[in-house]
């Protein structure tokens, strides 16, 4: 095998031990340290992303001595690169663009804390979308929770942190209890854990029509607990207070990559374990489906109302994964495709949202709502333009990635026809509607003259790493939409090969 197939594997494993002796160094080093292995995870990611596009196929990866069905497996092809790309470059310029505030927020002995669980989080993210093994991806989904409780605990000051961190924590053990009682209900049916293993096994004579009570229990675990883990409506109550109190760098990391990861997870379970057919025939896309528009709306409704401009934007993040799940529940390659797409373009969006928002609040004299935010965007301009890019791509403005994610569904919903069509059509033009409600408000406001300029804090102008941070998330926004077509190639070919 040629040395470059083994970047998966060095993905997952360089921030895995890279973590541990994170755990022992200072602070200063700590941090050099991890920044310099998600930079070298980030520059792996691309280069395979380039091998794989050239190479168009997918293959096993074998770790250890032992073949499947014994041995533990990676998978990897076009489209797992292209998540593998996203998720490292993400991590890294949201801890690069939020490193000023990790100082501010944390005390010294908690940092070198915070970046040991950026590197772990950096790896589960890495497993989740190379494994092949339905173990190993929950032994990387509870990494994922552990890491994404401490992002958010780690925070000093007042105990809203903690509190936010708890709710996480219930959530994500209750979505994890599911998640694993699936798993053990699955390897009882099949005796296999590695992925296609599986889906041979329920696709063999043997097998054909004598799980089907089984198997719909165990889809129904598998996506619950999936569902509770990724802030799916009604699953959702742990998002507002953990993207609100979290430091810029952990709610831009967690609402864009730590949720979307678990529908990683969800996409191979329902594409590559279960596979399509069986998933239309107990009904469960109508559910997804179901669930999907109506976190759409449901969270795009509690957003107008809420007045705090973080909890505003962690609202819209229910709604954008109603987005992601209505696409799912199309069970069609359109459909996936669309929601891999929604994916990143929301993580692109979603990260200069985080990042700019606590500039804007800091040129406002500390003030979160939305109504003390007149003329921020003057105050801060290079935050106020970011937060503009970000919630115009949310909205769907041409010109911006939110725009082709949304053409996308619509066609997606269109190809299958239908009740499906009209549903889906109604509710992404109400969603929609919705967004440039809460999210254009926001905009006006931020650009709007104030009565009385407050005084802006010479810290409110954005430093170099936030500048260049914010430069390449709002630059990523515009590219995802002018290179739309070549990239819906790689993931369409990609996701050919995934199942």
């Amino acid at each position: 095998m040629a040395l470059w197939k083994s970047v998966p594997f060095a993905c997952i494993l360089l921030p895995l031990f890279g973590a541990a002796v994170c755990s022992v160094l200072p602070r200063r080093a700590a941090r050099a340290w991890a920044m310099g292995l998600i930079a070298a995870v980030a520059g792996l990611s691309c280069f395979f992303l380039a091998k794989m596009t050239a190479f168009d196929a997918a293959y096993p990866y074998r770790m250890g001595h032992y073949d499947a069905p014994i041995g533990n497996m990676l998978r990897a092809g076009p489209l797992e690169a292209v998540l593998g790309v996203l998720f490292s470059l993400l991590t890294l310029v949201c801890a690069l663009g939020g490193g000023s505030r990790i100082r501010e927020d944390l005390t010294e002995g908690r940092q070198g804390l915070y970046h040991t669980l950026l590197l772990l989080m950096t790896a589960a993210l890495m497993a989740q979308v190379y494994t092949d093994d339905l173990f190993t991806a929950y032994v990387f989904v509870e990494i994922m929770t552990i890491a994404g409780c401490g992002l958010i605990a780690v925070r000093s000051g007042p105990g809203r942190s903690l509190v936010a961190a708890v709710r996480y924590m219930i959530m994500n053990l209750i979505g994890s209890a599911l998640f694993l009682l699936g798993i053990i209900l699955l390897y009882d049916l099949t005796g296999h854990l590695l992925m296609s293993s599986i889906h041979e096994a329920l696709q063999a004579p043997a097998g054909a029509g004598n799980f089907d009570i089984p198997l719909t229990v165990v889809v129904a675990l598998l996506c619950a607990g999936l569902a509770a883990k990724s802030a799916l409506f009604p699953f959702h109550a742990w998002v507002p207070d953990a993207y609100a109190t979290a430091t810029p760098a952990s709610a831009a990391l967690l609402a864009s990559l730590v949720s979307k990861s678990y529908i990683v997870v969800l996409l191979k379970v329902l594409f590559r374990v279960i596979g399509p057919a069986y998933i239309e025939a107990s009904g469960v896309d109508n559910i997804l489906f179901l669930f999907g528009v109506v976190g759409m709306l449901a969270g795009s409704v509690v957003a107008i109302r809420v007045p705090d401009v973080k909890r505003m934007v962690a609202w819209s993040s229910v709604a954008q994964i109603g987005y992601i799940y209505m696409a799912l529940g199309l069970m069609t390659g359109a459909g996936a495709a669309a929601a891999v797409f929604h994916i990143i373009a929301h993580a692109a969006a979603k990260s200069v949202l985080f990042l700019s928002v606590d500039k804007l609040c800091e040129a406002s004299e500390g003030h979160e709502f939305i109504g003390k935010l007149r003329g921020a965007g003057y105050r801060s301009p290079l935050a106020g333009a970011a937060f503009t890019v970000g919630a115009l791509s949310l909205v769907g403005i041409p010109l911006l990635g939110g725009f082709t994610t949304k053409l996308n569904l619509a066609r997606a919903v269109l190809d299958l026809g239908g009740a499906h069509a009209w549903a889906g059509l109604i509710c992404l033009t109400l969603s929609t509607l919705l967004n440039v409600l809460y999210m254009l408000r926001t905009v006006l406001v931020l650009w709007s003259h104030p009565d009385r300029a407050p005084e802006a804090p010479q810290s409110s102008r954005a430093g170099g790493a936030l500048a260049v941070s914010l430069g390449a998330l709002m630059a990523a926004n515009f590219l995802i939409f002018f290179f739309a077509q070549p990239l819906m190639d790689v993931i369409n070919r990609g996701f050919a090969l995934f199942s």
